[in-house]
């Protein structure tokens, strides 16, 4: 069969694929643990739900404006400003495209921006969409990565010396997929700095912002809107309800970037997918707008997450001592070293989980699908009692074919 050129590099996703499999397999009547998910495992907070059921038996089915409906944008771009400072100015709607998740408005960040022969730098380890994206743009993705002993965050001269070639953009994320790094101000100003300095588009990919475990009194990772308005130069903030406020299945994403680059985006967007749903949008609305009530939720599942992220920190120092990660403060990700265990014919991280999956039933990312094949990444995002039973059997097989 003869395929466009388009998708001849094209990679289907590494963690829907793993998390395929696991669910083939338990419905083969396998015991799965599958820690491979990037989703929250609570429900959506019933009321904001009852918005898009309203909306429904109100007649809310059909088509919407491409970018999002007008209220929405409003709702978005007022979020947006209760996390600015005044010096950032007024955050518009028509400077917000909302997409179906993300995923999407990052599709539409890399489609419009890069073309053949422009370099896009990607902070490794990355997501495993990241590339991808770049490549469907006929973009050269290129991956950077900071010391390992730092979470692998990025610095400038990491960044200098990536961009002898030339660089159109530069693609980061805070809280971190897979890591769960976390950029302090003070790192992100130089990164954002470099950038504009070099006439480089800054994508900031800050899907992961209010699941954050640092000190202080800070509720969210530093973003973007965090840093002196002279720090930046063109960029474009990437956001969403899909994890903060466990609404990945609604796939409600959007971008705030120029007003040109938002009305370029929303023509794109008219010719792919048209609007998101409007029930979505109706659901995202309610989040927004009534952003006291939701920041309840939101906390309580941000806690739940840290207190999660101690137990796992702590099942494996119990279970596999000795074995390396970068230590998450926010997301619910651990990326590990499993190198160490390779034996046999089990020589990189994709035959390791394979392995892992067969000889335990515990299902976790190999670390090639994000840029590094020494690694892996569970997800922490569910019960106490999954987490500590998939630590141990873990542990145990590791324990077996290191003896």
């Amino acid at each position: 069969m003869s395929l466009s050129d388009n998708i001849a590099r094209l990679s289907p996703s590494a963690t829907m694929a793993v998390s395929a499999l696991a669910r083939e397999l338990r419905a083969k009547g396998r015991d799965v643990i599958n820690l491979s998910a990037g989703e929250p495992d609570f429900n959506t907070p019933e009321w904001i739900g009852e918005r898009a059921v309203q909306g429904i038996r109100e007649g809310a089915t059909r088509y919407t404006p491409a970018p999002g409906l007008p209220e929405l944008r409003e709702a978005v771009a007022g979020y947006l400003r209760s996390r600015a400072g005044a010096d950032h100015g007024e955050i518009r709607p028509e400077e917000v495209v909302v997409s179906c998740g993300a995923k999407h408005s990052l599709f539409n960040t890399c489609f419009s921006l890069f073309g053949p022969g422009d370099r896009v730098l990607v902070a490794a380890p990355y997501w495993t969409s990241y590339p991808e994206m770049v490549t469907l743009a006929r973009a050269e993705p290129v991956p950077v990565r900071g010391p390992e002993a730092n979470g692998f965050r990025l610095e400038p001269k990491d960044l200098e010396e990536a961009a002898q070639g030339g660089a159109r953009g530069l693609i980061i994320c805070s809280p971190a997929n897979p890591t769960g790094a976390v950029y302090s101000p003070s790192e992100l100003q130089a990164v954002a700095e470099w950038a504009r300095e070099r006439g480089v588009w800054l994508i900031s990919d800050e899907i992961y912002r209010s699941i954050y475990f640092g000190l202080g009194e800070r509720p969210r990772a530093p973003g973007v809107l965090d840093l002196p308005p002279e720090s930046l130069g063109p960029f474009v903030l990437v956001d969403g309800v899909s994890k903060a406020f466990a609404m990945t299945g609604w796939r409600i994403g959007f971008t705030w970037s120029s007003r040109e680059l938002a009305s370029r985006m929303a023509a794109l967007q008219s010719h792919i997918t048209s609007n998101p749903a409007a029930p979505s949008q109706l659901a995202a609305l309610e989040a927004l707008e009534n952003r006291e009530r939701a920041a309840g939720e939101v906390e309580e599942m941000r806690k739940v997450f840290h207190r999660r992220r101690d137990r796992v920190l702590s099942l494996m120092e119990e279970h596999l001592p000795g074995v390396e990660y970068v230590r998450p403060e926010g997301a619910f990700y651990l990326f590990f070293r499993v190198d160490g265990s390779f034996h046999g014919d089990v020589s990189d991280s994709t035959a390791w989980c394979r392995w892992l999956l067969e000889e335990t039933g515990v299902a976790v990312v190999p670390g090639a699908a994000f840029g590094d094949d020494r690694y892996a990444r569970l997800s922490f995002a569910t019960s106490d009692d999954l987490l500590e039973d998939a630590l141990r059997r873990m542990g145990e097989a590791v324990a077996r074919v290191s003896r």
